[in-house]
């Protein structure tokens, strides 16, 4: 969209007037001033003035094929042309809905070979709960009704989703978590670990799950629920040790293993599937975000085998409008060609990958970073007061907010939470601009440890 130099001019008086922003203080905001994105363009975006920053972020996690790609806005425009919209409910389907979903699942693994189409990532997660839930039931265990997440988890923030996530500020708004909830430790080692070495604590976390559901009753839990690694709780990998006790838990104790693949999937881990990445297949798993790269608003939920065979047996009361959009899919479709015959997820794996590693750990002779980890193109980036001891400052926000602005003022756009900073770059970054990365933001480290100290 073109818009007249006039109307751009006083954008920030009309979205201060009528626009409420997702998670924000619209009364700091609003003095603030918003920043207004115009344009994008590779691992780009341009604000209303003609500023240029580097999306470290790929705005949230998702835009893999980075921005301007002209093949989805013409196969996106002569959908529309073809056929706008129709729905997926009364036995109907149309063309793009129905290839989506056999290109999705011949990347998902080989016992899963079932998606269902939701808009989003938190619509995803609101779908296998009550997926699970149906599942139990129609095998005659109507009591298996609770979920297990893990605080510090985020997994959306419908009712569900921010009742399924572990972040305690989003409890403390709308009477959450609902009924039927329950939240285990997070396998954060640097800052939860203590004199655990990160193998030994990987298992100790794990095995707060067996306990959770030996105290729950087994008859009683439904699924349990985690990111393969935690993405807006601050990009935590979890030790080696702990997946593969989680999947022996999981089939020992008979509750369904569900993998939030919104931030993980589609590339950005290096595997297609960031359960892949780290070896398990999954029985349920919502997927978003990278699946168009968030040129259109597209989720879903991979159905294994074993719950698909029960949920396509009988009635599943739920959907969506705009469950499997023709034009949504169609984005999708193209983005995954791209992601197929450009090779950008054996690229994670080989290349830029390899490369963001390396430059990410170079931080860590930094006076102020703790702990540098990355898997592909995620990567979180302890701060600490006291590297030694891994003691950290009194108010993290704080911190990582002071130098998340240092990074946006010199042109890049980062993510902090807490006291870690996050990056989760356009899967087309290039050496060069993770250099710029690494190089603006250990500038703005310097700068806050100077005035820390």
């Amino acid at each position: 969209m073109t818009t007249p130099n006039a109307v751009l001019s006083n954008l920030g008086a009309i979205d201060a007037a009528h626009h409420i922003h997702p998670f924000s203080d619209m009364k700091k905001l609003n003095a603030a001033g918003t920043r207004i994105i115009q344009r994008g363009e590779g691992s780009h975006i341009f604000d209303n003035h003609g500023k240029k920053y580097l999306d470290a972020f790929a705005g949230l996690w998702c835009v893999n094929i980075g921005y301007g790609r002209r093949e989805i806005a013409d196969a996106v425009f002569a959908q529309m042309n073809e056929l706008p919209y129709y729905n997926c409910f009364f036995g109907t389907t149309t063309p793009p809905t129905t290839l989506l979903a056999e290109k999705i699942v011949a990347h998902a693994g080989p016992n899963i070979n079932h998606v269902f189409f939701t808009n989003s990532g938190s619509e995803a997660t609101d779908t296998w709960f009550r997926m699970a839930r149906v599942y139990w039931a129609h095998l005659g265990k109507p009591t298996k009704t609770m979920v297990i997440g893990r605080r510090n988890g985020y997994h959306g923030s419908t009712v569900a989703g921010a009742s399924l996530g572990g972040m305690k500020y989003m409890h403390e708004q709308g009477a959450l978590p609902i009924e039927g909830i329950h939240h285990i430790g997070q396998p954060y080692w640097y800052a939860e670990g203590g004199d655990l070495t990160p193998a030994e604590f990987g298992l100790k976390v794990a095995r707060e799950l067996e306990a959770k559901i030996d105290e729950l009753g087994e008859d009683n839990v439904a699924a349990f629920v985690a990111e393969p690694i935690q993405g807006a709780g601050g990009v935590i990998v979890p030790p080696e040790t702990y997946w593969p006790e989680i999947k022996r838990i999981c089939a020992a104790r008979n509750i369904l293993l569900v993998a939030d693949e919104v931030i993980c999937g589609f590339g950005r881990t290096g595997s297609w599937f960031g359960h892949q990445h780290f070896g398990f297949e999954p029985d349920l798993a919502p997927v978003a975000k990278g699946l168009s790269s968030g040129y259109l608003p597209v989720g879903g939920v991979l159905v294994s085998d074993r719950v698909a065979k029960v949920i396509t047996s009988t009635d599943f009361n739920h959907g969506y409008t705009y469950s499997g959009h023709p034009v949504c899919a169609v984005a999708a479709i193209e983005n995954l060609r791209i992601l197929e015959e450009e090779k950008l997820v054996e690229r994670v794996r080989d290349d830029i990958g390899p490369y963001f590693a390396k430059s990410w750990s170079s931080l860590l002779d930094h006076d102020m970073i703790g702990e540098a980890q990355s898997v592909g193109l995620m990567g979180g980036l302890q701060m600490a007061f006291d590297k030694k001891t891994r003691q950290r400052f009194e108010k993290p926000d704080d911190v990582g907010t002071w130098v998340r602005n240092k990074c946006i003022e010199a042109g890049l756009i980062m993510r902090a939470t807490g006291d870690r900073m996050l990056a989760s770059p356009p899967l087309i970054i290039t050496h060069e601009e993770v250099d710029f990365m690494t190089s603006t933001l250990r500038t703005a480290l310097d700068a806050a440890w100077k005035e820390l100290k």
